[in-house]
């Protein structure tokens, strides 16, 4: 917990920044975090450019270890942020048997398509939730929404280091 709170306040911190005429909010700071994993360029490369520009075949590449493909990892993140947002929204999430590999999937090129539509779909309407919700609701719901955007930007990472690997990714989007 202490963890979490340290990372709270430092966000609370670097938010502030820049921002004499108004005080940021639990809710600009929730928004900014999204979108900041989402697509919005700044710290870091968000989702969105991260998986820009690949096809279904390099977003399947696999080392054929337990490491996991580009496409499996956005399956991942799509996964979880829908069953949040069906939760945030009071609606009862999809199925899930209790086995988070089973949330790593592969792609075709349609599916692929699909899977980065749905990302932006989903970050889009977490933004669009949180920016109409009230503050009891953001309490409620701080840590879950802090943890999606923590959760991306993890993901992301590994999904840049995939491209980096491989030869596919242009260091004029970030991460030279």
């Amino acid at each position: 917990m202490k963890i979490l709170t340290t990372a709270f306040c430092l966000l609370l911190f670097f938010a502030s920044k820049g921002q004499a005429d108004s005080t940021p909010t639990l809710k600009s700071i929730l928004i900014e975090q999204l979108k900041s994993t989402h697509g919005t360029e700044e710290w870091f490369v968000p989702v969105n450019v991260a998986v820009e520009g690949l096809t279904a075949e390099q977003a399947n590449w696999s080392d054929k270890s337990e490491n996991h493909s580009i496409a499996q990892l956005l399956t991942h993140l799509n996964f979880w942020n829908k069953q949040s947002l069906d939760k945030f929204k009071g609606l009862k999430p999809g199925a899930f048997s209790g086995n988070n590999k089973e949330t790593f999937t592969k792609v075709t090129n349609v599916t692929w398509t699909a899977a980065i539509k749905e990302f932006d779909d989903i970050m889009t309407e977490w933004e669009t939730l949180i920016n109409s919700a009230d503050d009891a609701k953001l309490k409620q719901w701080y840590s879950t929404i802090a943890h999606i955007g923590a959760h991306n930007a993890y993901h992301t990472g590994q999904i840049i280091y995939i491209r980096k690997m491989k030869g596919w990714w242009n260091a004029d989007k970030g991460v030279k």
